[in-house]
């Protein structure tokens, strides 16, 4: 797989940790292809004679265009009706709410206070409440620090600590489809400050965040591809490794298993044949779970096109910090110790022998928090949403939150970070007037199937994004372009709602979502969130959303 390509992780999702026969893993891509236009020179006129005086013929008559019947309100709520009792929907709950942006009229609802599960709807109070606190200019920062700074020959005195803060854009997503071009920023950074020798180890500080690497209510089967990924303050290619699986050219090899990056960090155990052409594929690719071992096995015939995924990273702090030893060595940077990595309880538990503060040598900014905002809503991307839902709790400090009570996670030393973020989230939703208990949110992205939200509070948040917010354009460029980007960009291609709708999706097992915003036929703002639990047929879910937006923008109609 290309590095290019690495940004598709975003766009699809996999539920099972075990691959079988049959399944198809590839992405597709589609060509964009202009038509030619030939320029002909212009013809020189020809003299001819002067033609003979006929007599004017009757003109016929002209068929007068028949004016549109402008559609009426009760017409548009009809058609919804009409969506939503298709049969496949009996046994599921619709929770749909559409309003005027404009003066929140409320068009149509149908169980828009009943509780749902979002799935990926939930990261849009994540970062709704990340883009109004932290701002679209907030960076992640990563600090690099020492007992001193390097003395005149460039050579550290004990050991160099790289003290993290959840810079998810140390990504390929973000720099080309290259490994290392997030890691080099900051190995030269390093040299940049004069760094030649560290007489230490090099070390890999993650306890600016607390808590398990795992979010609450995620499920066993999620943890191995890349949707699952383990959360850190010292993140890497969104903690995730290209994995490859192909078979050899002759029956009999073992089969070609391939990670990248290259790394110390993984062990493979390949016990995966190829077979002969005709033979039955049997491929099974297995992670343990909290450690960094996969097992490939069984048959793959001879010419099989493989197998392609993103596999996840056990405490990825420990990928991060040995291939920054590696990059460092690279420039010409001597390591004479190990590597090493401690968290929070780590820390905690450390006898401190100095009281001499540590020095920042020098840090790298992350990409402004606007342009993370993007890579996060527009594919879905899980790992950076719970990133940032982490970052708001430890930043909560900071930040402007009126009415705090007594007893909340900020006061407490117990609490986590992710406890912590989602007070902040409660915190705005109140100030916003979404009401009590709006949503029950388990995590920050909605992999967890623990979340529940309401049609109306979406539709609550995504009308103050648009109308009160102070960063109103930051939220509409995050959100995906039906049929231009990220998970809508297959979706409404060559209708009156590709370019015109934006929003966010959300899918899980029985789980479709969408909201967001459709300008009418007759150029009234939109404001909706769709969303469809128990129905098992994702066509008809998305089938079922796609047809009331549809509808939705083909309105010529007055609403307000």
């Amino acid at each position: 797989m290309s590095k290019t390509n690495r940004l598709s992780r975003t766009a699809v999702f996999f539920i099972s940790t075990i691959v079988f026969l049959g399944i198809n893993f590839g992405t597709s891509a589609q060509d964009t292809k202009r038509d030619r236009v030939i320029l002909k020179p212009t013809p020189t006129p020809k003299t001819s004679p002067t033609p003979k005086i006929s007599p004017t013929p009757t003109p016929k008559p002209t068929a007068t265009p028949t004016p549109q019947t402008a559609q009426t309100l009760e017409s548009l709520q009809s058609k919804i009706r009409l969506a939503l009792s298709r049969p496949e929907l009996r046994r599921g709950t619709v929770a749909i709410k559409i309003a005027s942006l404009n003066s929140g009229k409320v068009i149509f609802e149908d169980s828009a206070e009943k509780y749902v599960m979002p799935a990926s709807n939930m990261k849009s109070f994540t970062v709704a409440t990340a883009l109004e606190k932290l701002t679209p200019n907030f960076r992640f920062v990563t600090s690099v620090l020492a007992n001193s700074k390097p003395d005149e020959t460039g050579t550290v005195k004990g050991d160099l600590t790289i003290f993290g803060r959840g810079d998810i854009s140390l990504s390929t997503a973000f720099y080309e489809g290259d490994y290392f071009k997030g890691l080099d920023a900051l190995a030269d950074k390093i040299v940049q400050s004069g760094v030649k020798k560290i007489e230490g180890n090099l070390v890999g500080d993650e306890s600016y965040f607390s808590g398990s690497a795992i979010p609450s209510g995620w499920e066993w089967d999620d943890l191995q591809w890349y949707y699952g990924a383990e959360v850190s303050a010292l993140p890497l290619n969104d903690n995730a490794l290209d994995l490859t699986v192909k078979p050899a050219s002759s029956a009999g090899s073992l089969c070609l298993v391939q990670l990248q990056p290259l790394n110390t960090v993984y062990r493979v155990v390949n016990n995966c044949r190829t077979v002969a052409v005709n033979a039955k594929r049997t491929l099974t690719v297995k992670k343990d779970l909290d450690q960094n071992l996969l097992e490939v096995y069984g048959n793959l015939p001879v010419g099989d096109k493989g197998f392609a995924n993103y596999l996840t990273v056990s405490h990825p702090s420990e990928l991060f910090i040995s291939l920054l030893k590696q990059r460092l060595q690279q420039k010409g940077v001597i390591v004479t110790g190990q590597t090493r990595v401690i968290g929070a309880k780590e820390k905690s538990l450390m006898t401190v022998t100095t009281t001499a503060a540590p020095v920042e040598i020098t840090k790298l900014e992350s990409f402004p928090f606007s342009l993370i905002a993007a890579k996060t809503m527009k594919p879905s991307q899980n790992l950076y949403t719970e990133t940032i839902l982490w970052t708001l709790g430890e930043q909560a400090k900071n930040l402007n939150l009126p009415n705090l009570p007594a007893n909340n996670p900020l006061t407490n030393a117990e609490a986590t970070s992710a406890d912590k973020g989602l007070f902040v989230v409660q915190n705005f939703l109140q100030q916003i007037g979404v009401p009590d208990g709006g949503i029950i949110q388990y995590d920050g992205s909605g992999l967890s199937r623990h979340n529940l939200v309401t049609a109306d509070a979406l539709v609550r948040l995504y009308t103050y994004m648009a109308k009160q917010s102070r960063f109103s354009q930051a939220w509409r460029d995050s959100l995906t372009i039906g049929g231009v980007d990220g998970t809508l960009k297959n979706r409404f291609t060559g209708t009156v709602a590709a370019g015109n709708v934006r929003g966010k999706t959300g899918t899980i097992d029985q789980v479709s979502a969408l909201s967001g915003y459709v300008t009418t036929a007759a150029g009234e703002q939109i404001v909706f969130s769709i969303i469809v639990n128990g129905v098992t047929n994702t066509r008809t879910r998305t089938g079922t959303m796609d047809e009331i937006v549809l509808n939705l923008a083909s309105f010529n109609g007055k609403i307000d």
